[in-house]
């Protein structure tokens, strides 16, 4: 405050009222701040790496779904009425399955195409073969599935079958599949089930027990659709047509070498493929096995 009289301006003790902040209150505000900032700092790391792992979790489904369109191949044997032809192509578009093969069909009719409806193009594009050989050779198949209505026991060792839902969960799309179908009346023979990996069966009423090949594939792509984000697993990969040749080819003659009778030889490298086939090994699991049974054919060989 100043005080005014006469000549003089006289300067009193100026007062000021300030509030002062304790060194402990100043401590525990900086504090307070810089947790805020790591917090936000902290959330928003959580976010980014959130979003990467989000990235990384679309591409691997939109590859998954890009190997199950390209590496699946549905087959119809011996096909007896353009209309199927064309129901099959139907049901394939329903699932985003693209690839039909086609083996010593009919001609195509104008019936081919009305019933595919919107899978008309899949007719349009289907591949054709006169044999199974010739397709197999052609595309080179890693992994044959067989389907049939007529499934067999344990002494019918090229029929056992597994179900359309143990099919979705194990197989892997990695590699090339094909899924047969056989004719309409007398579906895939012996021999046509023989040389595929698994036979694929779906229980229906003993009364009545075959169903109709567009009816039966809707049930098993259905469940290969459903889980087709599961097959992709990092570092995992299925074994291919030829190292599985070379393992089977491996216990033939480990078996051969045995003092049994042929048609016990027969049935023991049956049921090995059987159970080779069913268990999806990987390629690693076959490289090793295959040594195995190549060290006991040496140590048998020395006896």
């Amino acid at each position: 405050m100043i005080k005014i009289g006469g000549d003089a301006a006289v300067s009193e003790q100026k007062v000021v009222e300030t509030t002062s902040m304790s060194s402990s209150e100043a401590k525990a505000e900086s504090k307070s701040e810089k947790k805020s900032t790591s917090t936000k700092k902290a959330k928003s790391i959580k976010q980014s790496r959130g979003t990467a792992r989000a990235k990384l979790i679309r591409e691997k489904e939109e590859k998954e779904i890009s190997l199950f369109k390209e590496n699946i191949y549905i087959v119809f044997v011996e096909c007896e009425t353009p209309g199927n032809i064309g129901f099959l192509a139907r049901t394939m578009a329903n699932f985003g399955l693209k690839n039909l093969v086609l083996i010593n069909p009919p001609k195509l009719t104008n019936e081919a195409y009305y019933q595919a409806t919107h899978g008309k193009y899949i007719v349009e594009n289907a591949k054709i073969f006169p044999t199974l050989d010739d397709f197999y050779q052609s595309q080179r198949i890693d992994f044959k599935v067989a389907s049939t209505g007529m499934a067999g026991g344990s002494y019918n060792l090229s029929r056992i079958p597994i179900r359309p839902e143990e099919l979705g969960k194990s197989m892997n799309v990695s590699n090339k599949i094909a899924i047969l179908f056989g004719r309409e009346g007398n579906g895939l023979t012996n021999k046509e089930i023989e040389d595929c990996d698994i036979c694929v069966s779906i229980p229906t009423d003993p009364t009545y027990p075959i169903m109709n090949i567009s009816h039966a594939a809707a049930i098993i792509l259905y469940e290969l659709f459903k889980n087709k984000h599961d097959y992709g697993v990092e570092g995992i990969h299925e074994s291919t047509e030829l190292e599985k040749e070379y393992l089977v080819k491996d216990m033939r003659e480990l078996i051969n070498s045995l003092d049994i009778p042929d048609h016990k030889k027969r049935n023991g490298l049956k049921t090995f493929n059987n159970i080779i086939s069913r268990a999806f090994i990987t390629g690693r699991e076959a490289h090793t096995f295959k040594g195995i049974l190549r060290r006991l054919k040496n140590k048998i060989g020395e006896q």
